[in-house]
């Protein structure tokens, strides 16, 4: 019974666990959203506040969920997103309603910028290593003693 409990256990713990981040409206919400007559207000009033804005902050509403997968020790991976981007003109009113996948987004590569030691390519343990044989120990006695 204990070695049933265990490999059971086991099973379980090597699991994927799943985790859902951010808000999509649902579709009956969206539908009461009418291109061209809605506002900014009436869009959160019926949907709800969106998970970020344009860059100016007026330009557009997006909402965004994500789904996530664990898996033991591996570092969680993204399986979903969906992206509504409700899109405004500049009196305001809604010009278009888009949604977007995980498969329509795009990679970015941000720079890294790395200070560099100058040192040879050796791990801390091998510098000191290294330094066995440079030791001179007539430099911690004191002159005149």
């Amino acid at each position: 019974m204990v070695i049933l409990a265990g490999a059971l256990s086991i099973a379980t713990a090597c699991a994927p666990t799943f985790q859902n981040h951010g808000y999509i409206p649902f579709e009956e919400d969206l539908a009461q959203i009418a291109v061209g007559v809605d506002t900014r207000e009436s869009v959160v009033a019926a949907v709800g506040s969106p998970t970020s804005t344009g860059v100016s902050g007026s330009d557009a509403f997006y909402y965004v969920s994500s789904r996530f997968r664990h898996f033991a020790f591996f570092a969680p991976e993204e399986i979903n997103r969906e992206v509504l981007a409700i899109s405004f003109t500049e009196a305001g009113v809604v010009r278009n309603i888009e949604r977007f996948g995980l498969e329509d987004g795009r990679v970015v590569v941000l720079s890294r910028r790395v200070t560099d030691d100058n040192l040879p390519d050796t791990t801390f343990l091998g510098q000191l290593l290294d330094n066995i044989g440079n030791f001179d120990p007539t430099t911690l006695i004191p002159e005149g003693i």
